[in-house]
């Protein structure tokens, strides 16, 4: 079931409560907490968008809330099945979080002071992120799902179209950088680039020498690449290309280019071969959602949830 909300008005309490599972009430307040990350990201990503930008709020308002209930459902399944977590395991899960999120505990104590939160609650949300995390994969069936090679198969005829590879070549590129559009220095030392290649030195050493783009430490080298990763005019002239013929210049407004193919591999539709153990991995995640929304509905079901 979906429960959909826009945000409140400045008048409303910032600690209303969103939604109350067993004891377990969760607030406004709580919510915002979680969300912030994704807000300000929204914020950022939505800038002068504000249509936009309400849109995505409300459904992440939404589906965080739902993670929150779910939390809630985990949590106390964990207490109600006996379940104990030893506290020098929170101990040493505190301490590793506060090494990856925070550097040294007088980092931590500045930003909890700043979001007026104590320790022992940070304490709590760290030992329930493991805790929810533990359940979910183990409830969620993780460990008992099995693939057969009949499952993949079908996958793999069902969705040819995404198995699907464009004409590629293996590319090798000098770049040079005009300083302006009216420079032609660069392009006379294209063409002196070129004309060395033609005498006898290597395409790899020309490229290490002079590119000066992200590949010039590779000497060159773009690997495989389809006709989508270059701009059109490289793209026409590169797959026009034999193999192993060097490129006249091309000279654009920005850059000259200088291009080498050493492969081709047309279009074609990967083999199972490739691809199975992808396929397996993307089925083994689709059963392991379905048994994890399985499991949640059950708990829904035998414990008191109520949204507001």
């Amino acid at each position: 079931m979906a429960f959909f909300f826009a945000p409140p008005s400045r008048a409303e309490l910032a600690d209303s409560i969103l939604a109350i599972v067993n004891d377990a009430v969760i607030t406004r307040a709580q919510l915002d907490i979680f969300t912030e990350p994704a807000v300000e990201s929204l914020r950022r990503q939505f800038a002068g968008q504000p249509d936009a930008f309400q849109r995505e709020l409300t459904r992440t308002l939404n589906d965080s809330l739902e993670q929150l209930v779910e939390r809630q459902l985990i949590l106390h399944d964990f207490d109600t099945q006996g379940y104990k977590l030893p506290d020098s395991l929170v101990d040493q899960l505190v301490q590793e979080r506060i090494r990856e999120r925070f550097g040294d505990r007088v980092t931590l104590m500045k930003t909890l002071q700043a979001q007026s939160m104590t320790y022992e609650k940070f304490r709590e949300q760290v030992r329930d992120q493991f805790v929810e995390d533990y359940m979910r994969r183990n409830k969620g069936g993780s460990q008992q799902i099995i693939v057969s090679p009949y499952q993949i198969e079908n996958y793999y005829l069902a969705h040819q179209e995404n198995f699907k590879v464009e004409d590629e070549i293996k590319l090798r590129m000098i770049v040079l950088n005009k300083t302006s559009a009216a420079d032609t220095n660069t392009l006379n030392l294209a063409r002196e680039i070129q004309s060395k290649i033609k005498e006898g030195a290597t395409f790899q050493e020309m490229a290490s020498v002079y590119s000066q783009s992200s590949q010039q430490h590779q000497a060159g080298d773009w690997g495989w690449v389809g006709r989508s990763v270059l701009r059109k005019e490289l793209a026409d002239a590169a797959f026009a290309l034999p193999i192993g013929q060097v490129s006249d210049v091309i000279d654009t407004p920005d850059s000259c280019y200088v291009m080498l193919v050493e492969g081709k591999h047309p279009a074609h539709v990967r083999s199972l071969r490739e691809i199975r153990g992808d396929i397996e991995k993307t089925l083994r995640a689709q059963e392991q959602a379905r048994l994890q929304k399985e499991w949640i509905d059950g708990l829904k079901k035998k414990n008191f949830v109520r949204y507001f």
